[in-house]
């Protein structure tokens, strides 16, 4: 099957369960579309029992997609600049030490947490897994996905201040939880080869490197936008500044993720907007990158629910997932304790921020990708099913709920 059919099969149906959503279940679209998609390929499953064609085909499709590098090496840079370029410079200039603290501090803290929770949660359902794959499984479920938070926090109403720390985590966390993942990956690969310092030195130049690139990027982007006045060219500018930014980053082991946070920052910027485009520009800029996130996303959750079709089923592995849930909600709660105590005198804070955040911090399609990267010697197929039965809960049981949540406990 060609790349044009493949992409023409997931937008028909993307098509297709967006205006099932739209016109009769009327949910936010993140968890819309993962919904519909599950069930589609469930009654699939159902109707296989009888005639086995739709499922075969299906099946034909998710493999023939590399989920994990369309996401990571495609989607994930312009999901992020666009999600970037619409977030407010100023509250998160106002937020930024919490945001940076949650980022870094509380996602390393959960990575370890849960690392170390299921460690011996295994040894209690007798999975014997060594301590360095939970601590891998740790680190790719560790971080909020910005796709699926920036979706839903829109439509829940969420105080500003609050949805600001939401979603500034979220996109940088994103690019920390790869960074942390890709370091902890190397030492399982390789073991007693690899130093602390070694470590060190790589963690620092990807995120302190992508975050200087992403600076850099955005100030020749800015440059470029300021220099002509016309809307068309300026749109591809910013696609090529995503597109090409990538590139180079993945090519001198950069953080993409964080470069493409730091640039949609820097261009979104209210400055830079005023100074570098006029009001027509700007209109096409951010109609272009709201459309191109709208489809993306739409893709993704799309491509998300049909990955059940991958997964290894076994009632340990099933077990497993479950009690990993509460768990991580564990972890992400302590984790979070520190920075918010730090900060909540000097930054003003809404009721019961952290109950808030660790029930809004979300797992989405990251998680996912990263998880299918893993060997077989990594417990891939374990890891797998537990990763997308979080990420289903996240996004449809604390999806839902989540706007109930912030407007009764904001409210104390």
């Amino acid at each position: 099957m060609s790349i044009v059919a493949i992409a023409t099969i997931l937008i028909v149906l993307s098509a297709l369960f967006g205006y099932i959503n739209v016109r009769f279940l009327k949910l936010p679209t993140t968890i819309g579309l993962m919904l519909i998609t599950i069930i589609f390929t469930l009654l699939i499953l159902i109707t296989s029992l009888f005639n086995d064609t739709l499922l075969q085909q299906e099946k034909l499709l998710i493999s023939q997609i590399d989920f994990q590098s369309v996401l990571l090496d495609v989607m994930l840079s312009f999901l992020l600049f666009a999600g970037a370029l619409h977030t407010n410079f100023q509250q998160l200039k106002v937020q930024r030490k919490p945001i940076l603290a949650f980022a870094t501090f509380s996602t390393l803290i959960s990575t370890f947490l849960v690392g170390v929770f299921t460690y011996y949660l295994f040894k209690l359902i007798h999975l014997d897994i060594d301590f360095i794959y939970c601590l891998l499984f740790g680190a790719l479920i560790s971080p909020t996905d910005p796709i699926a938070v920036l979706g839903i926090l829109k439509q829940v109403g969420a105080p500003k201040n609050l949805e600001t720390k939401i979603v500034g985590e979220s996109l940088f966390n994103d690019g920390i939880g790869v960074v942390v993942f890709l370091t902890i990956y190397k030492i399982a690969s390789e073991g007693s080869t690899v130093t602390f310092w070694h470590v060190a030195e790589m963690f620092m130049f990807e995120v302190v490197g992508g975050i200087a690139f992403g600076l850099l990027l955005g100030w020749i982007t800015f440059k470029l936008l300021k220099s002509i006045d016309d809307y068309d060219v300026e749109v591809i500018i910013t696609i090529a500044a995503v597109m090409g930014g990538t590139m180079l980053a993945q090519k001198f082991h950069l953080s993409a993720p964080l470069a493409m946070v730091t640039a949609g920052l820097f261009v979104g910027n209210d400055t830079v907007r005023e100074s570098s485009m006029s009001k027509t520009t700007e209109q096409y800029v951010d109609k272009f990158w709201e459309l191109t996130d709208v489809l993306l996303n739409t893709l993704l959750f799309v491509m998300i629910g049909m990955e059940i079709l991958v997964l290894t089923l076994n009632s340990h592995y099933i077990l497993a997932s479950l009690l990993t849930i509460p768990l991580l909600l564990a972890a992400r709660y302590i984790s979070l304790m520190y920075p918010i105590k730090l900060f909540a005198k000097k930054l003003d804070f809404v009721p019961n921020t952290n109950l808030i955040m660790t029930w809004g911090g979300l797992r989405g399609g990251i998680s996912i990708a990263l998880a299918l990267s893993l060997t077989t010697e990594m417990h891939r197929n374990l890891f797998l099913v537990i990763t997308y039965v979080v990420v289903v809960f996240s996004i449809i049981i604390q999806g839902l709920t989540v706007g109930k949540l912030i407007k009764k406990l904001t409210k104390e």
